[in-house]
């Protein structure tokens, strides 16, 4: 959870802005495509930012293991995150091949409740060498 006070969104550089959804927040949805859109579908970034995430990682064998998950969240444009707003959520299972210098990840994700207007695709892929935190 986030928030940044004092200032209106476009008073915000866009760097300094939040942003979610991809492969570091809300896997299922396209890279900081949750929250405000502008007439393109590009990201704005918001003032304040809630992201949820559950998953439990299992080892199949020693250097084998799934991970089931389910995230959520949203970004707001309001200085404190309107939670009358529905939050975006996906669900998806992940591989996991632990080597040497950590786990080489592969995560499959579909968003739950996509939003209209086609913005959301079906599914999301992520590859990536480490531990996620």
């Amino acid at each position: 959870m986030g928030s940044i006070a004092g200032e209106q969104t476009d008073d915000i550089p866009a760097t300094k802005r939040f942003y979610s959804g991809g492969g570091g927040s809300v896997r299922g949805y396209e890279f900081r495509t949750l929250g405000p859109l502008d007439e393109d579908d590009d990201p704005l970034g918001g003032r304040s930012v809630v992201e949820l995430g559950f998953e439990l990682r299992v080892k199949v064998t020693e250097d084998i293991g799934v991970v089931p998950f389910v995230e959520g969240g949203n970004v707001f444009d309001d200085e404190l995150p309107d939670l009358s707003q529905e939050l975006q959520w996906a669900a998806g299972l992940g591989f996991r091949y632990y080597t040497a210098v950590g786990p080489l990840r592969l995560d499959v994700a579909v968003p739950v409740n996509p939003r209209s207007d086609d913005i959301d695709d079906a599914f999301q892929f992520y590859i990536s060498l480490g531990q996620a935190f």
